[in-house]
């Protein structure tokens, strides 16, 4: 699990990003409870090379719908090594559909070839932003890397 801070300009608007990557990992569960609670977005992530990781990431979601309880936040679905097209195990259709049953947007990214990387951090900040609770919280936001 590692944390960084990150300093993006989302149309025309600064934005501090406080980013914490669990990397899936139920090692530090309690901590990971804290930071959903916390948090104002959530990108959820999954390697579309290995459909495991897709199966695992309903879980995920189960996690935030039951820390966040009726301070529901913007989620982010994201199939990630997109550079690895040719081992591809779970289809774009997969992944759309999975992101139309959550409601919510849906991106394949690839973080090694920089593919997409900003367009996901600017469109959780949007979906972050939509939010009554943090139109009031502009310039700050705290998104979880799930």
């Amino acid at each position: 699990m590692g944390s960084l801070t990150k300093k993006e300009i989302v149309d025309s608007s600064p934005c501090v990003l406080e980013i914490l990557d669990t990397a899936g990992t139920e090692q530090f569960a309690s901590m990971r409870d804290l930071y959903i609670k916390n948090g104002h977005g959530f990108i959820v992530m999954y390697s579309l090379t290995n459909h495991q990781t897709f199966q695992d990431i309903s879980s995920m979601k189960n996690v935030i719908t039951r820390v966040k309880g009726s301070q529901p936040a913007p989620i982010l679905l994201v199939a990630n090594k997109f550079d690895l097209d040719c081992q591809r195990e779970v289809s774009t259709a997969e992944g759309n559909a999975l992101a139309q049953l959550w409601d919510c947007p849906f991106i394949e990214a690839s973080a090694k070839d920089r593919i997409n990387v900003n367009e996901v951090f600017a469109t959780i900040v949007r979906e972050m932003n939509l939010t009554q609770e943090n139109r009031q919280k502009k310039n700050y936001c705290c998104c979880t890397l799930l």
